[in-house]
């Protein structure tokens, strides 16, 4: 086969049927792997994210909520304290203070005495838990 300068040669019938299949693999293959990268790491983003932010998110959103809720209950408990203690002072007690003080302080060391007594029921024993 003499090829003229300036010529094209002609193409070869085998060529011509292998070479189109190749480049239409070949671009299938090049045109899907971004679409399957970004799915691998839409996998892995999931899984991490349910397996371990998910649950550190609830764990603080708890610890926060029941930080929240311990600050309020001190501050509902001491207002309630100081206007009973008033209440006490102006109304039933008038000028003796230390009537007010005592009667409060007696409620709550008898209110003290019942939790106290009550510490253990329904829950672990500390002697069975430690063996």
């Amino acid at each position: 086969m003499d090829v003229q300068p300036g010529s094209t040669p002609a193409p070869d019938p085998e060529a011509a049927t292998t070479t189109p299949s190749v480049e239409a693999s070949l671009s299938a293959v090049t045109a899907d792997w971004p679409v399957k990268a970004a799915d691998a790491v839409d996998q892995v983003v999931s899984l991490v994210h349910d397996r371990f932010i998910r649950p550190v998110m609830l764990g603080a959103r708890a610890l926060v909520f029941g930080l929240l809720i311990l600050a309020l209950a001190v501050v509902l408990g001491v207002t309630l304290s100081v206007s009973l203690l008033r209440f006490l002072d102006v109304y039933l007690f008038p000028g003796q203070v230390w009537a007010s003080y005592l009667l409060l302080g007696g409620l709550f060391t008898i209110v003290g005495i019942v939790l106290w007594a009550q510490r253990n029921r329904g829950g672990i024993d500390p002697a069975a838990a430690q063996s």
